[in-house]
């Protein structure tokens, strides 16, 4: 586990036999249904959620910069620093000396990191800052 004032990350354990039980007949959200043996297989939410597992570590969110896109404080992203960060995705990125999670705007040779609240400023990446795009954002688990 590492910690950064913004995000704290996790590594997925590979050898971990932690499975889930997943009720694959549609949970109803509007009207309830009647089941009656609900039966269910075992899966890994870690081969559910990640696709290269050697690039891939979880993060939780520390603040609300990111409100509007749906991460609140201290849900667990999933991050896959295999894929290639493009204009509009959500990226973990690395900028002096602290690590951000900001939908990325790529946009005539320039990068801006965009927060998703209006109390946060845009950033404006320039050759001064020390700066890397460390993974993008493929899935956040919440807490409810």
């Amino acid at each position: 586990m590492t910690i950064s004032e913004n995000l704290t990350f996790f590594t997925p354990d590979a050898t971990s036999n932690n499975l889930a039980t997943l009720i694959d007949c549609g949970i109803s959200a509007g009207f309830p249904s009647v089941t009656e043996d609900i039966e269910g297989e075992k899966i890994s939410l870690d081969d559910a959620l990640i696709k290269n597992k050697d690039t891939t570590f979880y993060a939780k969110v520390k603040g609300q910069s990111m409100i509007n896109a749906g991460l609140n404080h201290d849900d667990l992203l999933v991050i896959d620093r295999s894929l290639e960060a493009t204009d509009k995705k959500i990226a973990v990125c690395y900028i002096d000396g602290e690590f951000t999670v900001k939908r990325l705007r790529v946009q005539n040779n320039e990068i801006w990191l965009q927060p998703e609240n209006p109390n946060y400023p845009i950033i404006n990446i320039t050759e001064d800052n020390d700066f890397m795009i460390w993974g993008i954002v493929t899935n956040v688990i919440k807490k409810v």
